[in-house]
C-alpha cells in the first residue's frame, strides 16, 4: 500500500487541498436549500460541479473532493430515487472529478512544476445525511455498530469507484470515526483514507472527546494516510494542530471553514466571516507542523490561489 499524499509532500512540501464545495456551488446560483444540499446538484447540474473542481484545480489545489459527502444511499432513495439509481449517482460523483482532473492535465500548461492532482472520495457524517445539524455535535443517538452499518454500503461503492483515496470528513464523534477505521481496515485492496475531525474549541472533537486521545487510538492504523480537522474556525486551528503533533507523525491536514457559523433551524450561514488573513494563518499553519492545507465551507478558489503560495514561499525558505 503508498500513502499518496506522501509523493507531494516528499517532492514538494506540502499539499494543497481545495475549498469548499457545496458553498462555492451556491455561489454560482445552485439552489442548495434542500436536505441533499450538495448531492442535489448531483442530480441537477452536473456540469456545475465540474466547472467548480477545474476552477480549484487551477487555482492550485493537489487534490479535489466529490460532491458525495451529503450523498447517501437512504438520503437519495428517500427523494424518489431507486437503490441501483441511487448507486449509480454515488459513482457518477467520482466520475465527474476525475473528468475534471483530466481535462485540467491534459493541458500541458496545466502541468508545468506540478504533480498530477488526486481526487478524494467525500464521505460525510451520519448527521449530513440527517440534514439538522447534528454533524456539528456528534448526537445521533447511535452506537459504533449502527454507524458502521450506515457507512458501510455508500464506503463500499465509493472505495471501488476509481478515487485515489478516501476523504472521511467533518467527523464528530468517537464512535463514528470508530466505525470509519474499521471499515477502512476491513476493504480489499487496503486503500488509503484520511480522517478529519469537527471540532468544538482548540482540544476536543464536536461530541467533546479530547482530539489528542481520539488521533492516538488510530496513529497506528496504516491505512490512514493523514489525520486533521475541518469545518472549525480558522482561530482554532493552530491549536488543534498543536494537539495533533504530540500524537500523530502522520501528515497533518487541515481545512477550516471561514469562521461562519451554520445555524439548522435557519439553514443559514450566521455572523461575519472573521477578518482573518488566510496568507497568514497558511504560513503559520505549515510551520506548525501541517502539511495538506486547503479551505471549507465559505471557502473559494481565491482562498486557494493564496494557500498554494505562501506554502511555496514557506517551503522556499526551509
Amino acid at each position: 500500500m503508498t500513502n499518496p499524499i506522501n509523493r507531494f509532500i516528499e517532492q514538494q512540501g506540502f499539499l494543497v487541498l481545495d475549498g469548499g464545495l457545496a458553498t462555492e456551488l451556491e455561489v454560482r446560483g445552485a439552489d442548495l436549500g434542500h436536505e441533499l444540499w450538495s448531492a442535489k446538484v448531483l442530480l441537477e447540474d452536473q456540469e456545475l460541479i465540474q466547472c467548480v473542481h477545474r476552477d480549484y484545480l487551477r487555482a492550485g489545489a493537489d487534490c479535489i473532493a466529490t460532491a458525495s459527502y451529503q450523498a447517501t444511499l437512504p438520503g437519495l432513495m428517500r427523494h424518489g430515487l431507486t437503490e441501483a439509481e441511487a448507486n449509480e449517482l454515488l459513482c457518477q460523483s467520482v466520475e465527474l472529478a476525475l473528468n475534471s482532473r483530466q481535462r485540467f492535465w491534459s493541458d500541458p500548461a496545466n502541468r508545468a512544476g506540478r504533480l498530477r492532482p488526486l481526487v478524494a472520495a467525500s464521505v460525510g457524517p451520519y448527521g449530513a445525511y440527517l440534514a439538522d445539524g447534528s454533524e456539528y455535535t456528534g448526537d445521533y443517538g447511535l452506537d459504533e455498530d449502527d454507524l458502521y452499518e450506515f457507512h458501510r454500503c455508500r464506503w463500499q461503492l465509493l472505495a471501488q469507484a476509481g478515487a485515489d483515496l478516501i476523504a472521511c470528513e467533518t467527523i464528530p464523534s468517537h464512535s463514528e470515526a470508530r466505525a470509519i477505521v474499521r471499515l477502512l481496515e476491513e476493504t480489499p485492496g487496503r486503500p488509503t483514507a484520511w480522517i478529519s475531525f469537527n471540532c468544538c474549541d482548540q482540544t476536543h472533537i464536536a461530541d467533546g472527546s479530547p482530539l489528542a486521545e481520539v488521533v492516538r487510538e488510530f496513529a497506528a492504523v496504516e491505512e490512514l494516510g493523514a489525520i486533521g480537522v475541518n469545518c472549525t474556525p480558522p482561530s482554532t486551528v493552530s491549536g488543534l494542530i498543536k494537539c495533533l503533533t504530540g500524537v500523530t507523525n502522520k501528515p497533518i491536514m487541515v481545512y477550516p471553514n471561514s469562521g461562519e457559523g451554520w445555524d439548522a433551524g435557519r439553514k443559514a450561514w450566521i455572523g461575519l466571516a472573521e477578518p482573518v488573513d488566510f496568507s497568514k494563518l497558511a504560513g503559520e499553519w505549515r510551520t506548525l507542523g501541517a502539511s495538506c492545507i486547503g479551505g471549507c465551507c465559505r471557502t473559494g478558489p481565491e482562498h486557494v490561489r493564496i494557500i498554494r503560495q505562501v506554502l511555496t514561499e514557506v517551503q522556499r525558505q526551509v
